[in-house]
């Protein structure tokens, strides 16, 4: 007899549709391991079948350590909003988050293999594609771990179309506690997630994105009838400028431009008697 405790089961194990649950066991005659490989079986055949098909929606989501120390920041998309603001598919991205803080995968492949459960966090994937009747995919996520004292924290924008990690260090361990660093922190998240900078310094910026600057700025002086060591200075000039808007410590920070972050992090540094640098962050924007 297939009972309801034991369709509930299967579903808490699988992830699957109660329905598809119940008829699992009808064929397996309640064997519920059986039920729970020919769920599987079937979650990974229409998966394959729905992997073509476009999954530009979706969520940006954070999970941070209980020490503060290590974050995660994924993107996992799906094919219409209407799923994406689904309770059951936001949670269903928090277990992928929460998975991928406790593992060490350092790349897709890794993680898709990685454990979740009794099962692969992949076979979780598809499982949800089961359930949910779209393409589901994993598309990326980032890990930043803090060495030291500071903390790292997370900021998700627009219902997760936009997120952001940082890692802030500090010397003092007590630092990271006070209400100031911590409102610091916060401030810089936002500041991140309004200004998408395309790095931390200058050093950070690729080369192919400068170069691709240079280049612009060139063809708005053709025809000027510069000289060329005249025309280099005003490049580097207009470079000067450019940085000033990509880097995030030569970013005037947002509610107060005329100040820059790195002018925010030596003021806030000298209230809180100790030295506060960013050493690192993360932004996605959904599909970008």
């Amino acid at each position: 007899m297939i009972t309801a405790s034991l369709v509930k089961e299967l579903r808490e194990r699988t992830g699957v549709a109660m329905m598809e649950c119940k008829n699992a066991l009808k064929e397996t005659e309640g064997d519920i391991e059986a039920a729970i490989k020919i769920l599987r079986e079937r979650s990974g055949a229409k998966a394959d079948k729905k992997a073509s098909r476009e999954a530009n929606e979706g969520i940006v989501a954070a999970k941070i350590s209980e020490s503060g120390k290590s974050g995660i920041l994924v993107e996992v998309n799906c094919e219409t909003d209407f799923v994406a603001k689904n309770d059951n598919f936001q949670a269903f991205v928090g277990e992928i988050a929460d998975s991928l803080l406790a593992g060490d995968a350092s790349d897709l492949e890794s993680a898709l293999s990685s454990s979740k459960g009794d099962d692969t966090l992949e076979n979780f994937v598809k499982g949800k594609v089961l359930e949910m009747g779209e393409n589901i995919k994993l598309r990326r996520f980032e890990r930043l771990t803090l060495e030291g004292e500071g903390a790292v924290a997370s900021y998700i924008h627009l219902g997760g179309k936009v997120g952001v990690l940082i890692e802030v260090g500090s010397e003092k361990a007590e630092t990271a506690s006070s209400d100031s660093f911590k409102n610091l922190v916060k401030d810089l998240t936002l500041h991140i997630a309004a200004t998408s900078p395309a790095g931390l310094k200058r050093e950070d910026i690729s080369a192919d994105l400068v170069e691709s600057e240079k280049e612009i700025f060139r063809k708005q002086m053709e025809g000027q009838g510069k000289p060329a060591e005249i025309l280099e200075k005003i490049i580097e000039g207009k470079l000067g400028k450019f940085y000033s808007e990509r880097c995030l410590l030569e970013q005037g920070f947002v509610k107060d431009p005329d100040t820059t972050v790195k002018a925010l992090l030596e003021t806030n540094g000298k209230e809180l008697s100790d030295t506060i640098t960013v050493n690192n962050f993360l932004r996605f924007g959904l599909g970008e």
